[in-house]
């Protein structure tokens, strides 16, 4: 049988870890937690941040990578395993549907925000940004980028082939070699960064923005910010890292795998920060979040700096291949739906979903309103129930025996630890997460 028609495994556990990695860096990673850090008392929003990863992310994470290696299937038929095995509804297998569904969505937007990313790419390297003051970049951004409909689908459609021809070379061939490759370039890029950052920006300012230990700054709101970015920064909810899981070496430890993953993926956010918040202070820019720093701030601060130009194009490179990593694990788990349930060849799964995400793109480009009803529906609503269904049915429902089996290198106080965190503090704070996201406690208060 070929790799287009059988669930295969990754050649290593380190192909896995860089996968998963892929998948939970992404545009986030280089903008919002750096500046959400900053903004909520620096070193002491990064030791909730950690609580937070180790209470909600953390346990998710392991409970969604066990179901996939236990199921060794897609998300859908995974669930409906081991709804069977568990003597209980198949209706669980609704849970890898809104997991397929949410991953779908979301690259839907995601790719159109990417597609501006390669656009900066060319833009900073033929050194249209240098010299520039916010003016005339922000005119840039809104008028010549996003009011320029048939530019933007022009880069969305890059960059949705670009994701589709590595889903359709396979899981080794193609997902396992791109991460090989994309994640070490990732984090060579973000060490030159840095490394420039040190030399012409405001190192100390940055590093004080980001680590300086100032609880006055802590609030609950805080609280809810490092407890949601927990939960979202490592991809869980969506199916994502569960069809990755099928894919893992039974050899391979879940728990360390799972621990070096939010490891890395917090460090990458980290670094990212130090190298790009010195540049930004060096030239007296606030360090706004969102569009507004990576796509107005960022140029100006490259543009007024020696190198400027090319620095700036290797810093695109860099945001791009961190969203490149995550949008193929957001359709792997469509496209390993069809290839396990159907004759169709991965290739074409692979072309129909990406027909399906580039229409979503498409529409966000063209029709106001639905980019963020998009992103409110996945971000807010099916992730966060997504990721509490898995903690639900993993401690609650499932027999405890798959999950033993699963994490067997833990000690009997180890596994008993996971065991209550994720049946009892896990869905108490997904609950609060997606309370927050929907505006239940603004509203209350």
């Amino acid at each position: 049988m070929s790799e287009t028609q059988q669930h295969v495994g990754w050649t290593s556990r380190w192909t896995f870890i860089m996968a998963a990695t892929g998948s939970a860096v992404g545009l986030g990673n280089i903008w919002k937690f750096p500046y959400i850090a900053g903004e909520n008392g620096g070193g002491a929003f990064v030791l909730v941040y950690l609580l937070c990863i180790a209470l909600v992310g953390l346990p998710v994470l392991i409970t969604e990578i066990l179901l996939g290696r236990a199921g060794r299937s897609n998300p859908v038929d995974a669930m409906i395993k081991h709804a069977r095995a568990s003597d209980v509804s198949k209706a669980w297998g609704l849970v890898g549907v809104m997991g397929i569904i949410a991953g779908l969505m979301v690259m839907s937007f995601y790719s159109v925000v990417a597609g501006w990313v390669l656009d900066y790419i060319f833009e900073s390297a033929d050194g249209a940004f240098v010299g520039k003051d916010a003016a005339a970049i922000g005119q840039y951004f809104e008028t010549t980028l996003l009011d320029n409909h048939i530019l933007q689908l022009s880069w969305h459609s890059v960059f949705t082939l670009l994701t589709m021809a590595v889903i359709a070379a396979g899981v080794n061939r193609g997902l396992g070699n791109a991460v090989r490759i994309l994640m070490p370039m990732l984090f060579v890029l973000l060490l030159v960064l840095l490394g420039y950052s040190y030399q012409h920006g405001d190192f100390m300012a940055g590093v004080h923005f980001l680590f300086d230990v100032d609880f006055s700054k802590l609030s609950g709101e805080s609280v809810l910010i490092a407890m949601g970015h927990a939960f979202f920064t490592l991809s869980i909810g969506l199916g994502s890292i569960m069809v990755y899981g099928s894919y893992m070496p039974d050899n391979a430890s879940i728990p360390r795998t799972a621990v070096t993953v939010a490891f890395l993926d917090t460090l990458i956010a980290l670094v990212a920060g130090l190298a790009i918040f010195p540049l930004v202070f060096a030239h007296g820019i606030e360090p706004g979040a969102g569009p507004g720093l990576m796509f107005v701030s960022l140029p100006i601060a490259f543009g007024a700096m020696p190198g400027g130009a090319v620095f700036g194009a290797m810093f695109f490179v860099l945001v791009a291949i961190a969203a490149w990593s995550s949008a193929i694990s957001l359709v792997e788990p469509a496209v390993a739906w069809i290839c396990e349930n159907t004759k169709v060849p991965r290739p074409a799964a692979a072309a129909l979903i990406g027909a399906v995400v580039w229409t979503g793109g498409a529409a966000c480009i063209f029709v106001d309103g639905v980019f963020d009803k998009m992103d409110f529906i996945a971000s807010n609503i099916l992730l966060p129930l997504g990721g509490l269904a898995m903690a639900i049915f993993a401690t609650w429902v499932m027999k405890r025996k798959i999950a033993k089996t699963q994490l067997k290198e833990l000690s009997y106080n180890q596994f008993n630890l996971w065991y209550a965190v994720t049946r009892v503090f896990t869905p108490i704070g997904v609950i609060v997460v997606f309370l927050n996201a929907i505006g239940v406690f603004s509203w209350i208060l």
